[in-house]
C-alpha cells in the first residue's frame, strides 16, 4: 500500500525517536561498546523476589489482577511511603499500580490535560515528559535549569514560565540526567507558588532511594502539597526490576480514580508476576536494595573523580545514577561529542541536549556499569580526549 504516512497524525509523523534508545541500539549491535547510555542497574533482581515468581509460576493459573493492583502490594508501598517519607496515603483509593513509572506519567497527564493547557517541564530533564504532553493535547513551556545553580528548579524560574494557561507543572528530583536534588528549603517558595497559580504537580520520584548524601525530600511532604500532587515511582532503580515493569502512583482519591479509569481500557492491570516480585522486594529484600545503593555511591565517587582527572569539569551528582559533565570546553557540540565518542572510542553516552535546550554542552553517563567497565570507560575516554587535542 503507498502511501501510508498520509494515515498517520501530523503529530506521530514528526516526533523524533527516543535520543536515548538510538544509542541503546547501537550498543545492542556493536558487542566492543562499553553502554554508559541506558540508566539500567547491573544487578540481579533481588533472589527472594525471583525465587517468589517461581513459585507462583508452579502454583498458580497467571490471572488478572485487580485493576488497581494487588492490594496486599499497595498496602505494601503505602507502608513503604510513610515509613520512608512520611508519605501518608489509603491503599485502596490513593495507590495505582502500573505497568513501570512511564505508564503512570502517561495516565497523570492524559487524566490532567485538556487540549491546550499548559505543562510547565523544567529542562533538562527525563525525556518522555514533552512527548507525552503533546500526545495528550498540552502546550509545553519548558523552564531552563542552570548549571550555576545546580540544576535545581527555582522559585525566579518558575514564576517567569507561568501563565494564566499553566495547569501542570511536571518535576522530577533526585533528576535525570543531572543527579540534582531538591531540599526542603529549595521546595518552600516552590511550593507557595503552586498554591498561589493553583497548580497540579506531577512529581516523578522514581530515584528518591537513589541520594547519597542527603535524604530525598517529596513536595508532596509539605504542607497544602499531598492533594494536588501525584506521586509518581516504581521497582525499576532501587530493586533492579527494569524489565518487569512495575510502577505506581500515588494521589487524592479523585486523581487516582480517573487514572484508574483510564488505566482499565488500556493495560488492565500491570503483569501479576512483576506484581509479585515488587511485593517480595518491600517484605524482605531491603538489606539487598541497601547494598545495591552503597555501590552505587563508590561508584559515583570513584567515576566523577574519573572525568574529573581526565579534563571533563563534573558537579558531584547527589542523586540517581548519572554524571553529567560538561563537555562545552571541547568545542563540539553534546550530538557531535557523542556521536564520535561512540564511533572512535566504543563508549555510548547520551548527548545532554536530548534532555532539553538546558542540556547542551554536557554528556549524561550512568555509572551504574561494573568497576572494571566504568575504568576502562575512562580510558577509552581519556585516549579519545587526547586524540583531539583537547
Amino acid at each position: 500500500m503507498n502511501g501510508t504516512s498520509a494515515f498517520l497524525s501530523p503529530l506521530a509523523r514528526t516526533m523524533p525517536p527516543s535520543g536515548i534508545r538510538q544509542f541503546f541500539n547501537a550498543v545492542n549491535a556493536n558487542p566492543r561498546v562499553i553502554s554508559l547510555g541506558v540508566g539500567e542497574p547491573d544487578f540481579r533482581t533481588p533472589k527472594h523476589a525471583r525465587e517468589a515468581c517461581m513459585r507462583m509460576l508452579e502454583a498458580e493459573n497467571m490471572t488478572y489482577t485487580p485493576n488497581e493492583g494487588l492490594m496486599a502490594l499497595r498496602e505494601a508501598i503505602a507502608d513503604y511511603l510513610y515509613e520512608g517519607w512520611r508519605l501518608a496515603y489509603e491503599p485502596s483509593k490513593e495507590v495505582l499500580i502500573t505497568v513501570g513509572g512511564s505508564e503512570a506519567i502517561d495516565l497523570a497527564l492524559r487524566a490532567l490535560i485538556t487540549s491546550g493547557d499548559e505543562v510547565l517541564v523544567p529542562v533538562p530533564n527525563y525525556v518522555v515528559y514533552t512527548p507525552i504532553a503533546l500526545l495528550n493535547g498540552g502546550t509545553v513551556v519548558e523552564i531552563p535549569l542552570s548549571a550555576s545553580k545546580g540544576f535545581k528548579l527555582t522559585a525566579e524560574a518558575l514564576r517567569q514560565a507561568i501563565t494564566p494557561r499553566s495547569k501542570v507543572l511536571v518535576v522530577n528530583f533526585p533528576n535525570n540526567p543531572t543527579g540534582a536534588i531538591m531540599t526542603y528549603d529549595d521546595w518552600l517558595p516552590i511550593a507557595k507558588l503552586i498554591e498561589e497559580h493553583n497548580l497540579i504537580v506531577l512529581s516523578d520520584e522514581i530515584y528518591a532511594e537513589l541520594t547519597y548524601e542527603q535524604k530525598h525530600i517529596s513536595l508532596a511532604s509539605l504542607p497544602g502539597m499531598k492533594d494536588r500532587t501525584i506521586v509518581i515511582s516504581g521497582f525499576s532503580k532501587a530493586f533492579a526490576m527494569t524489565g518487569w515493569r512495575i510502577g505506581y502512583a500515588c494521589g487524592h482519591s479523585d486523581l487516582i480514580g480517573a487514572m484508574t479509569k483510564i488505566h482499565q481500557y488500556t493495560a488492565i492491570c500491570a503483569p501479576v508476576l512483576g506484581q509479585i516480585a515488587a511485593l517480595e522486594c518491600l517484605r524482605g529484600c531491603m538489606e539487598e536494595k541497601d547494598r545495591m545503593i552503597q555501590s552505587y555511591d563508590q561508584r559515583r565517587r570513584k567515576f566523577v573523580q574519573g572525568l574529573k582527572d581526565i579534563g571533563l569539569p563534573c558537579k558531584e551528582p547527589e542523586g540517581a545514577l548519572y554524571a553529567f559533565p560538561s563537555i562545552a570546553h571541547t568545542g563540539m557540540s553534546s550530538q557531535q561529542f557523542a556521536k564520535r565518542l561512540l564511533e572512535e572510542a566504543n563508549v555510548a553516552a547520551i548527548p545532554g541536549d536530548v534532555f532539553g535546550p538546558g542540556g547542551e554542552g554536557h554528556l549524561r553517563c550512568c555509572y551504574a556499569a561494573s568497576s572494571s567497565q566504568l575504568a576502562e570507560a575512562l580510558q577509552r575516554m581519556d585516549y579519545f580526549l587526547r586524540s583531539q587535542k583537547i
